[in-house]
């Protein structure tokens, strides 16, 4: 596993991302989980992700409980903004100053360390002015109780006024072989800026390897095929033969659908890391091996052509995310 660069923070080129560990993607086992986290580490891919809204909370302590033991050896990445209760229950966004430092103190007792490696903001909280979150980030900084500053799905305008009150590290932002919006605007700004990108759901929500077809694919308590517009309906139809595409592909390179897709956003950038998520090892193996897949610029260039943006929106509420 080689390392990459967000701006001064040296990472794993391939992360993993814990969210489905503890909510949306079916039922969770801790175990497993934690036997998955390890055996990343192992593998050097040490770059984890993490929020205080997965769970809710929940997912903090599972990764928590798992780098226990070998803290040194991870960069570890949590986030706050997405408000929720106890409950589960989704109360909003939040930037205020003093959000941030309680949800800050939160995040550290659950994970039980005394620092965060990449603290980001999930969502940009329209009514309180970025600069004033970012202040509030930066004092943290200077606490000793984070590291480095993120953000997550903010506007290239956000991006500007946030890096002239602390340098951000990196921005995260969904991006796929099916997720390209990134590309006109805000990539070009992140590198202009010197800010490393990192790519969540970069295989699709998983239905770039092909797994789910029909809602019977899905695991028992999975929400993707419910929630998520690319996944119903007429946008299920019509990126399926997305993934025929990507599936031909990797047929041609004797490798899975996924790992074409690991590779592509692999290829955009030495600036980008992609953080694939899973709870199973079987797939963490198979995403950590994509790192050996290598596309060619005639391969590079056969992709663009014949996989398009997917079809629907990636939520059902676009409101909180490009702001």
């Amino acid at each position: 596993m080689e390392q990459r660069q967000l701006r001064d923070l040296t990472v794993s080129e391939l992360g993993l991302g814990c969210m489905g560990m503890s909510e949306f993607y079916g039922k969770g086992d801790d175990a497993e989980s934690i036997r998955v986290i390890h055996r990343s580490i192992e593998l050097g891919c040490t770059f984890l992700d993490t929020a205080d809204m997965y769970g809710p909370f929940t997912n903090e302590r599972l990764v928590g409980a798992a780098i226990a033991d070998r803290r040194d050896q991870v960069v570890l990445a949590t986030k706050f903004g997405n408000v929720r209760g106890e409950d589960g229950s989704f109360l909003g966004i939040s930037g205020r100053p003093e959000y941030v430092r309680s949800a800050c103190d939160a995040s550290l007792a659950r994970l039980g360390v005394d620092h965060i490696d990449l603290y980001y903001q999930h969502r940009v909280d329209t009514k309180v002015p970025i600069e004033d979150t970012v202040g509030a980030m930066a004092e943290l900084v200077t606490a000793g109780k984070v590291r480095h500053l993120g953000l997550s799905e903010a506007s290239a305008t956000t991006i500007r006024r946030a890096n002239a009150v602390h340098p951000i590290t990196a921005l995260q932002t969904e991006y796929s072989l099916w997720e390209r919006v990134v590309e006109a605007e805000i990539l070009p700004t992140v590198r202009e800026l010197g800010i490393g990108f990192v790519a969540y759901s970069p295989l699709g929500r998983g239905f770039l390897t092909g797994r789910f077809r029909t809602p019977h694919d899905m695991p028992d308590g999975d929400t993707r095929m419910g929630r998520f517009p690319r996944f119903r309906d007429e946008n299920l139809r019509a990126n399926l033969a997305l993934v025929d595409r990507v599936e031909e592909m990797a047929a041609r390179k004797g490798c899975k659908a996924g790992q074409i897709a690991l590779a592509w956003v692999q290829a955009q950038g030495d600036d980008i890391v992609s953080i694939p998520g899973t709870k199973r090892l079987s797939y963490l193996e198979e995403n950590v091996a994509s790192v050996h897949v290598s596309l060619t610029a005639d391969e590079l260039a056969w992709i663009n052509e014949h996989i398009s943006a997917a079809a629907g929106d990636r939520y059902p509420d676009m409101s909180t995310v490009n702001n």
